[in-house]
């Protein structure tokens, strides 16, 4: 049997995949393992922010604040293509909070995480600026805060990808059926494409997210004393009805906080709901409860009478939220992480990881090396917080300037199709388009902005294998291109199989 790894990764989500990547860059030898597509669950629908969680200081969670809140500063550093600054407008509603509470929480949000690059907040009359004409009349009050847009997936992919390219083995649609203590190490059992085989470990990190307690008990074989609650949350995506940038931030009746963000150049992104779920996390969809409680705080603040006619699309997704026994609504559950391990002395460690959020997963992956640490005595130190993640190394982190250089080095991509590829690849695109002088060698055009050049990229350095993999999950070009143009897709992908 081979050499054994270091570390085998159960999941291939944002908390796998990161801690792959932070793995591989200390010298361990590392397997990620994903029973389906990189970011096929939780991490590929959220809200798509990088957000210290301003609610979560009414449950006085300011340690988890504080280190969300400094986790912004670093992907903005590290990953400037994919994340930027976004304007959210908190209309003011005096029967949900007083308006000192809020002043109170927000002055606290910006200063607990030493905020460098994000502007600070201010209170705004709706009744005088462009902003407030879409609001209703009887909410003239706001606040103007800064948080951090992101590209969920993406996050999670660029980390694989860095992972494999600092040496770990990052194998998709590969299951981890069994694992098994055998003479100090794990024997792994890994059913893939190609067909059942099983790897050596020297430990195990469970990263599994809504099906964590399932890896630990039927897969591992060990007992657990956590637990998670998984909590369903939903978004809406609807043709957008104002003009600008910004986003909103709407106080509901039950104290629950909607986010109402731009979504490319005409859409708008509505959520979360925070449902309690029971049931397979694969088989998580949106119902009809949901849409209409969302609409009602819509058509609640703005001017507009939205329905259930006027939503384009929806995603749902569960949320594996660490149960620490004492919240108990949905929206009350801590948002933080532990871990829990299992092992010690001649015994291989399995570390198992509950709860957490897109927000915080590098800092969690840290902890999780920390624990690991012992068994490692040569693994080098945490160095993630000041290296770009691919595509990412753009000078000074300063994506506009060096989107400029790109178009006027590639002038014939066009405007919106030069975004893309800058957004979605940062530096990496001038590779992706290396030998191309024109639209022509962008070779098929699929339709909307995907050509078969970046097919071809996604296939061969993405793990993308479906049209699902490449148009939903790796790009959003699902949202705009029709369902005959995303089957030409798939069988553009059977035929590149078949060659």
């Amino acid at each position: 049997m081979d050499e054994p790894f270091d570390l085998v990764v159960i999941g291939g989500g944002i908390n796998g995949a990161g801690t792959a990547r932070d793995a591989a860059g200390r010298g361990l030898r590392v397997l990620l393992a994903e029973k389906d597509d990189l970011a096929q669950g939780t991490s590929s629908r959220s809200g798509k922010y990088i957000h210290g969680g301003l609610r979560y200081l009414e449950y006085y969670e300011f340690r988890l604040v504080r280190e969300a809140l400094i986790e912004r500063e670093v992907i903005l550093n590290t990953a400037c293509h994919l994340a930027w600054p976004i304007r959210l407008l908190l209309v003011h509603s005096p029967q949900q909070r007083p308006r000192w509470l809020i002043r109170l929480g927000l002055f606290l949000y910006d200063n607990l995480g030493g905020r460098k690059r994000i502007p600070g907040t201010r209170g705004v009359d709706l009744s005088k600026v462009p902003e407030g004409r879409a609001i209703k009349d009887a909410y003239r009050r706001a606040f103007a805060y800064y948080d951090v847009w992101v590209d969920d997936a993406r996050l999670v992919v660029l980390n694989a990808v860095d992972a494999a390219r600092r040496g770990a083995k990052v194998l998709t649609r590969t299951a981890v059926t069994h694992a098994r203590r055998e003479d100090g190490l794990w024997r792994v059992g890994l059913n893939g494409p190609d067909g059942p085989q099983e790897v050596r470990a020297r430990a195990l990190f469970n990263a599994a997210g809504p099906w964590v307690e399932q890896a630990i008990g039927q897969i591992a074989g060990v007992n657990s004393s956590k637990r998670i609650r998984l909590v369903k949350g939903s978004h809406l995506i609807i043709k957008r009805w104002w003009e600008g940038d910004h986003g909103f931030v709407l106080q509901a009746s039950d104290k629950r906080i909607i986010f109402v963000n731009p979504y490319f150049d005409d859409l708008a992104l509505v959520g979360t709901t925070d449902i309690p779920f029971e049931g397979q996390p694969e088989d998580v969809a949106i119902d009809a409860d949901e849409t209409r409680y969302l609409l009602d705080i819509l058509n609640l603040y703005f001017r507009v009478d939205l329905s259930a006619d006027d939503v384009l699309s929806a995603y749902s997704g569960v949320r594996p939220l660490f149960d620490d026994d004492a919240a108990k609504g949905a929206s009350a559950v801590t948002r933080d992480y532990t871990f829990e391990m299992d092992g010690g002395d001649d015994r291989a460690p399995l570390l198992s990881a509950f709860g957490g959020k897109l927000t915080t997963y590098r800092k969690l992956s840290e902890a999780a090396l920390e624990h690991l640490a012992p068994y490692f005595p040569a693994m080098g130190a945490a160095w993630t917080d000041g290296v770009p993640l691919p595509g990412g190394d753009i000078p000074n982190a300063e994506f506009g300037a060096w989107f400029e250089t790109f178009c006027a080095r590639f002038p014939w991509l066009g405007a919106d199709l030069a975004r893309h590829y800058a957004r979605c690849y940062g530096t990496d695109a001038i590779q992706m388009l290396d030998g191309a002088s024109g639209m022509a060698d962008l070779g098929a055009h699929f339709g909307g902005l995907f050509y078969a050049r970046e097919a071809e990229w996604l296939k061969r350095n993405e793990w993308a294998q479906t049209a699902q993999d490449m148009l939903e999950r790796r790009t959003k070009h699902a949202l705009f291109m029709t369902d005959a143009e995303q089957q030409a897709v798939g069988v553009w992908l059977d035929r590149m199989a078949a060659a």
